[in-house]
């Protein structure tokens, strides 16, 4: 006998829906799974035997065929356990089809039945809204995830028996409901703030001016200065999540499994510092079956990279494209998938190996020759997609000891998003481009109109402090959002001077 359930897999971080065709028929056991099934759907057979022997029916001693259609894409995941335990059970008449009519169903069985997390249940139950199913069978940890999305009926489970005495007519599993809005605002707020950081009020400025925006920054500074402290911070500073983002960003956390049990929404811009000897699969994603990478996870939030040299050449060249583009494409034999990575860089070094240069306290070690081999391991590309670069020094007993704290994040927020705002209306006509530092040569062209005193200003600037072509245009995209958090729509000479301050490798080199 043929059984037939709907179920759903994730495909990048979008997901389709899948057939489960189950087939029982006469012949030595066995049980088969076609349709490019990729080992952990393989291996569901035993857990799903098990589960079903430990829920008290029987598994059949006959011929067990699962077809998961369409056959030509590779199925990866556990989430295929409980609709191929529910097709084996309807194809032997152990348990009737009515209960399961327009439902999609995944999780992930235990040998004893329990019904575990799967990765990607938001986007499947976009999908499942999307493709006009009445609603979702799945794990009692992913059902907050899932009712998100309004117009399905998500009912959740925390065992195999649970769902057959649902199917049988017994106790109805229980239908979840979420105020997305209520969610939303609940878990809008950070652990951090900006007042907790004492002195560095010029590196506080130089944050501020690019998370107004959407600016790169690389702080240069000996060790304890506060650079880790201040990164940490700057998504409290950025304007604050739409829903849009919020459900795109979950989304993604979903599908690398980084979303917690019972959680619903990422309300808060990510922050994510991986460490330096992470690799350019993990940074950038990849695998033989493509994952996304920190880029991807740091999407509309923050990547920190602290410790910047000591990552490795490759894959700091990686993050070329997406610090570019947006995005991040991964190429296999099999597939390619495109992940967002629109993020905030924020990355820090000492200005030279032994971190001691310019510091007062401590007298440095190293020879010039050392000094510039360590800052020769950033290559020009990258530093040219740095907008702001900042000295961070050490902060003096005065300032540390200070009882009065600095300037909280909601009054520094309430700036840049009135600065982002400006910038929206700016670029409305312009796709791609939500910020000033995305602007192109012809954008800041039309949009970055100087004074006359702010045009000889920059003159005498480049001149002097022979400055390159690429550190003019960032300048004025630096002296564009200083202007806009002053609310003036004329770039001014003191716009200019401040922008000229936040490009201190330019000025050493």
């Amino acid at each position: 006998m043929l059984a037939r359930i709907t179920s759903a897999a994730v495909l990048g971080i979008d997901a389709y829906l899948v057939d489960v065709e189950t087939d029982i028929a006469n012949g030595l056991p066995s049980f088969v799974t076609v349709g490019l099934p990729q080992s952990a759907v393989k291996e569901g057979r035993e857990r799903v035997n098990a589960a079903i022997h430990n829920s008290g029916r029987v598994f059949p001693l006959k011929r067990v065929t699962v077809n998961l259609a369409p056959a030509d894409v590779r199925k990866d995941g556990s989430a295929f356990d409980l609709p191929i335990a529910l097709g084996v059970l309807l194809a032997t008449e152990q348990l009737s089809a009515e209960g399961l009519g327009g439902y999609v169903v995944l999780g992930e069985l235990g040998l004893d039945g329990e019904i575990r997390p799967v990765k990607g249940a938001l986007p499947m139950a976009v999908a499942a809204r999307q493709a006009g199913v009445r609603g979702l069978i799945l794990p009692a940890a992913n059902v907050r995830e899932a009712a998100v999305v309004e117009g399905l009926d998500v009912r959740g489970a925390a065992t195999l028996g649970e769902v057959l005495a649902h199917l049988d007519g017994g106790p109805p599993l229980p239908r979840a409901q979420v105020d997305v809005e209520a969610l939303f605002a609940a878990r809008a707020s950070y652990d951090v703030d900006f007042a907790e950081v004492k002195g560095q009020e010029h590196a506080k400025r130089a944050l501020e001016v690019a998370a107004a925006g959407g600016h790169n920054i690389l702080m240069i500074g000996p060790p304890g200065g506060g650079k880790t402290m201040l990164a940490r911070r700057l998504p409290t500073i950025l304007p604050e999540l739409s829903l849009a983002e919020a459900l795109e960003t979950t989304k993604i956390h979903s599908v690398a499994g980084l979303l917690p049990p019972g959680e619903a929404l990422v309300a808060v811009r990510p922050f994510r510092a991986p460490h330096h000897t992470i690799s350019d699969a993990g940074l950038i994603g990849g695998g033989s079956y493509p994952r996304p990478g920190e880029v991807s996870v740091a999407h509309n939030g923050v990547l920190f990279l602290d410790e910047l040299p000591e990552f490795r050449t490759n894959v700091l060249e990686a993050l070329r494209q997406p610090l570019e583009d947006g995005s991040v494409t991964i190429s296999r034999a099999a597939t390619s998938l495109a992940y967002p990575a629109r993020f905030m860089l924020a990355a820090a070094m000492n200005p030279c190996p032994c971190g001691h240069r310019g510091d007062g306290a401590r007298a440095c070690t190293c020879t010039p020759v050392m000094v510039q081999h360590y800052r020769n391991r950033l290559s020009g590309p990258l530093l040219d997609r740095i907008d702001v670069h900042i000295e961070v020094p050490a902060v003096n007993y005065r300032e540390l000891t200070a009882e009065r704290g600095g300037e909280p994040s909601a009054e520094v927020r309430e700036r840049c998003a009135r600065a982002r705002l400006r910038q929206r209306e700016r670029f409305q006509g312009r796709p791609g481009i939500f910020a000033n530092a995305h602007m192109a040569p012809r954008d800041i062209r039309a949009h970055c109109q100087l004074t006359a005193g702010a045009e000889a200003l920059l003159r005498t600037a480049i001149a002097r402090l022979n400055l390159s072509a690429r550190a003019y245009h960032r300048v004025l995209k630096l002296a564009r959002t200083v202007a806009d958090l002053a609310g003036a729509a004329r770039i001014e000479p003191a716009h200019v001077s401040e922008a000229i301050q936040y490009r201190s490798l330019d000025r050493l080199g």
